[in-house]
């Protein structure tokens, strides 16, 4: 194997579709009113945190901060931990299963613009911790009840 890029690839080319460990990382990114960012993602239209694979060679922060701009076009600063969820079994649409390891930061946006690419990324929107948006999975769905608990101003 000669790049990172091709790591998935070279390692399904092994195991084919069975289930392997993936380690993810993202984050919540607030904005100056309490509310976070969550991403309408490509694959199911569903709402989830902008995030995604720890390639090789990379630390979690550093994904984290890879994969934001790649999918909001924010630049952003890692912060605190929020969390590490390791209860996603996945299967993907052309059967690859996994198990999710998602390592959670809380970011700050310290420059870039929003934008859609319009297949990773559908829309992106920020939601008040009091909505109840539909989000992609339980890993997900626990995660915004995890900040919701943390950052809610009751």
């Amino acid at each position: 194997m000669s790049d990172n890029k091709n790591y998935m690839k070279w390692l399904r080319g092994f195991v084919g579709h069975d289930k392997i460990m993936l380690v993810h990382a993202g984050g919540c990114i607030f904005n100056d009113k309490g509310e976070v960012l969550l991403q309408r993602r490509g694959d199911c239209k569903l709402w989830g945190f902008p995030g995604g694979a720890v390639e090789l060679g990379e630390t979690p922060e550093m994904a984290a901060v890879r994969e934001i701009k790649e999918e909001t076009g924010l630049d952003v600063e890692v912060g605190e931990l929020l969390g590490t969820y390791t209860d996603l079994d996945a299967c993907c649409p052309n059967g690859d299963r996994y198990q999710s390891v998602c390592i959670v930061y809380k970011l700050k946006a310290v420059g870039g613009e929003l934008f859609c690419d319009n297949e990773e990324t559908l829309e992106l929107k920020y939601f008040s911790l009091e909505e109840n948006p539909q989000l992609f999975c339980e890993q997900h769905k626990k995660m915004f009840s995890d900040i919701k608990l943390r950052f809610s101003k009751s």
